[in-house]
């Protein structure tokens, strides 16, 4: 298979039985292993003993850990050659808003013995904040509006103290993930609901990668990713919000979404949907394809969303 479509392909035979730590192993996590089962040893943390017979199943040794408990992740020191950082950082809590003691506990783990040759971090394209629908490149200072993105940016920052201690860093930024074999990843149910979308003139870009690109973006950062690198993991489209829901609901079958006004919007709808309205941005992805090497296999939403419509009416069928 040609190595932009299986990154390790190309890789000489010494190299392929590496030992792969997965910090996160849900969707992306385990698609991600699906690449490397077979020619890596992979493991996995899970805090869910009943979760560890499902990923046996699947290839990947469970081993029990909390990224919550420092203790517990003991020993995960010295035993990755390479590790896949996809966990999403603690939720609101108080006096540690603004920090990610998630990614702080399992960096003091690793460097306990032998360091891992390399490390990517999955973190938010959240991290830039409102850029006013500019396109932004991987160099652009962050900008967090939230606190989830402020985490973010702490966890950012941990993984770059790692890289400066000799472990090879890559810090992939993530924007919105669809997969129509994703929980929620599809519009589906928010159409269903008649979740209302902006006016055209309120409304913002947004960026969008399927989980399966997202995983082989993971696997080829692992090898290829640069020392203390940013890189956009998105797609070719540059689509706003309110367009990217009527070309589902259309695609889907479904009705439009109604349009309201920004002021509307801000009284009817949660905070956390209101955050993602609020912000509005165009992310380049060069480094994604010449340095990554990465081939999209859904280029665009468009063609990824017609895909994910014919996948859902023949599993039907």
């Amino acid at each position: 298979m040609p190595s932009n479509q299986t990154p390790l392909g190309a890789l000489p035979a010494r190299f392929r039985k590496e030992r792969v730590l997965i910090i996160g192993c849900g969707d992306v996590g385990q698609r991600a292993a699906k690449q490397l089962v077979g020619r890596t040893r992979v493991v996995a943390l899970t805090s869910s003993p009943e979760k560890a017979t499902g990923l046996r199943a699947q290839g990947i040794l469970p081993v029990i850990g909390n990224l919550d408990d420092a203790q517990s992740l003991q020993r995960l020191s010295g035993w990755a050659t390479r590790v896949l950082h996809l966990a999403p950082p603690p939720s609101d809590r108080v006096g540690a808003w603004s920090t990610d003691s998630r990614t702080l506990n399992l960096v003091r783990a690793l460097q306990k013995r032998a360091l891992p040759r390399a490390l990517v971090y999955g973190s938010t394209s959240g991290v830039y904040g409102d850029c006013q629908g500019q396109w932004v490149s991987e160099s652009r200072p962050v900008k967090p509006h939230t606190p989830r993105a402020i985490r973010r940016v702490d966890a950012e920052n941990t993984i770059r103290f790692l890289g400066r201690t000799g472990v090879r860093s890559s810090i992939l930024r993530i924007p919105g993930i669809y997969a129509p074999d994703r929980p929620n990843g599809t519009p589906r149910e928010r159409l269903l609901k008649g979740t209302p979308v902006l006016l055209k003139k309120d409304d913002v870009y947004t960026n969008h990668i399927h989980s399966d690109d997202l995983a082989r973006a993971c696997v080829a950062a692992l090898w290829r990713g640069k020392p203390q690198r940013v890189v956009h993991v998105s797609d070719d489209s540059h689509m706003k919000m309110g367009d990217y829901f009527d070309l589902a609901a259309d695609l889907m079958g479904l009705k439009r979404p109604p349009r309201v006004p920004r002021s509307q919007a801000q009284e009817s709808l949660p905070l956390m949907l209101l955050s993602f309205m609020s912000e509005s941005r165009r992310l380049t992805n060069e480094r994604l394809k010449k340095e990554l090497r990465v081939r999209l296999i859904y280029p665009t939403i468009a063609q990824g969303l017609k895909m994910s419509v014919a996948q859902t009416a023949e599993s039907k069928s």
